[in-house]
């Protein structure tokens, strides 16, 4: 399933694995749209797989395994990572080097 997920994230510059109930993925998808990102999101809770997706991604280190945030094909991780990221002032110049951000 690791593989399935590798596909899910091919070619888009950011994706977002996330569930309609978890308060931390709604705050991080905000986040990214605030900054003018269109992000790919994957509601764990809505599709067929969601269960395997969501069993995938904390194999490869997600935990826990939503929200899961990758830019340029990358895991960046969870809300932790990416608002540390923000903080730092690193996380504008890694959408923008993923092509997600134009300015």
């Amino acid at each position: 399933m690791e593989s399935a997920v590798s596909k899910l994230v091919a070619d888009r510059p950011v994706v977002v694995f996330s569930k309609n109930s978890c308060c931390m993925s709604h705050s991080i998808k905000t986040l990214l749209c605030d900054f003018g990102v269109n992000p790919t999101v994957y509601e764990l809770d809505e599709l067929p797989r969601g269960k395997e997706i969501e069993q995938a991604l904390t194999r490869i280190g997600c935990n826990p395994a939503v929200p899961a945030v990758f830019i340029g094909g990358e895991l960046v991780g969870g809300a932790n990572e990416v608002m540390s990221l923000h903080l730092k002032r690193n996380l504008i110049p890694m959408l923008r080097k993923a092509g997600a951000l134009w300015v």
